[in-house]
């Protein structure tokens, strides 16, 4: 059983510097077809100061912490009986290439179900930009199958 303890532990913050290259290169692999996406000129007609981060990247800035398994490392869960549960997004302002965002993970819940068959890590992330706004909160589910 993984233990309760660690429920309100919050992981060194940690922050990852948007690129354009990886930005368009996200918009194309998911088929994001608006240029605002993936041409500064477009963005720049639609009004934005820079290319703007597309939905759910966030989450590949998440995997660029230091230790992407810091979590799982700390709580002493086999990556072999990991599932990906759930990801939540809750976006309060728009992020753009060339902003630097904080990340901070705090493992909000552990709870089981089935006897304890299966576990349940709750992480929910804050993203703030260079300036210190709130960018968005991220919430993510792994599931440890025990058994």
């Amino acid at each position: 059983m993984i233990d309760r303890k660690y429920i309100g532990h919050v992981l060194p913050r940690y922050a990852v510097d948007v690129e354009k290259g990886r930005l368009r290169f996200f918009a194309k692999a998911i088929g994001q077809a608006d240029p605002v996406y993936s041409d500064e000129a477009a963005a720049s007609r639609a009004g934005h100061p820079a290319l703007p981060v597309p939905p759910t990247f966030l989450f590949c800035l998440e995997m660029d912490s230091p230790n992407p398994s810091a979590v799982r490392d700390l709580l002493g869960i086999d990556i072999g009986k990991v599932l990906h549960g759930e990801q939540n997004f809750t976006y309060h302002a728009m992020a753009y290439a060339g902003d630097r965002l904080s990340f901070e993970q705090r493992i909000a819940d552990i709870y089981d179900k089935k006897n304890g068959a299966l576990e349940f890590v709750v992480r929910e992330t804050r993203v703030t930009n260079q300036h210190g706004a709130l960018v968005a909160e991220l919430r993510g589910v792994t599931v440890v199958r025990n058994g």
